[in-house]
């Protein structure tokens, strides 16, 4: 695959904290024989739209897998309350004044699709200070609170996301039903974008949801959102999805 050209140098970012709350350990757990956050760090670098990919932790452990493995990692702070802020956190120093472009793959993604990446990207390209991606879900997933529903709005940014069905289908007329876009674990912001984001107070409803992007959304910041025109992939939020994602990633190896 060659590199994918954009305007900019983008820095590769993937956070990942080992205090899950609904997962304990989670970028350590294994999966299909390694820690799910190398799956993740080897999926980012392989798809060649970043110059420079490091995994950001608040743990010296996570640290040291990812550099045994011959990735990069930097150690943040514990305090960070989102990725976005371990993001910020890490573009502060001086190490990484020189990226105008970030590019955040959230740690539990390791089936991330690829076209989603240059997708938020892409928001970044047409103007959009902030971007993400989001994948076709299947309406029988929909009432999941795993998976993260956004509605676009007809100029390709989102209206809402949201843990819930939306759009609500009150009436699921036949031939006429509603199409629902579940969220990808994926950011694009620059630089400027990303500190406005960070000096942002939060938002009643980004805690109510635990979704930390309604807070530049309802803020008024637009967000660009990249409709992939495939299916979204799981990410992994509980042991269930652990195993389905295991059994996704051993299905793609197979067909390499």
């Amino acid at each position: 695959m060659n590199f994918v050209s954009f305007p900019v140098h983008v820095l590769g970012v993937i956070p990942a904290r080992l205090a899950s709350r609904r997962l304990p350990r989670k970028p350590l757990l294994p999966l299909a024989g390694e820690p799910l956050i190398l799956w993740v760090a080897r999926r980012v670098v392989d798809a060649r739209v970043c110059a420079r990919v490091v995994v950001a932790t608040d743990s010296r452990e996570v640290v040291e897998v990812v550099e045994r493995a011959g990735f990069e990692a930097a150690l943040t702070s514990a305090q960070a309350e989102s990725g976005t802020e371990r993001v910020a956190e890490l573009l502060a120093t001086s190490e990484f004044r020189s990226f105008e472009w970030i590019l955040n793959v959230q740690g539990d993604e390791p089936l991330v699709p690829l076209p989603a990446l240059g997708g938020a990207l892409a928001c970044l390209s047409r103007g959009d200070p902030l971007g993400t991606a989001a994948g076709q879900l299947d309406r029988r997933l929909a009432g999941d609170p795993n998976r993260v529903k956004v509605v676009i709005r007809p100029d390709g940014h989102a209206a809402y996301f949201s843990r819930a069905p939306i759009p609500f289908d009150r009436d699921v007329a036949e031939g006429d039903e509603a199409t629902y876009y579940q969220h990808i674990g994926v950011y694009a912001y620059t630089r400027e974008g990303l500190e406005r984001w960070v000096r942002l107070e939060p938002v009643p409803d980004e805690r109510r949801e635990r979704l930390e992007q309604l807070r530049p959304l309802l803020h008024g910041i637009p967000f660009g959102v990249t409709a992939i025109g495939a299916p979204a992939m799981p990410g992994v939020d509980t042991a269930e999805d652990l195993q389905t994602v295991e059994t996704l990633l051993a299905r793609q190896l197979k067909e390499v």
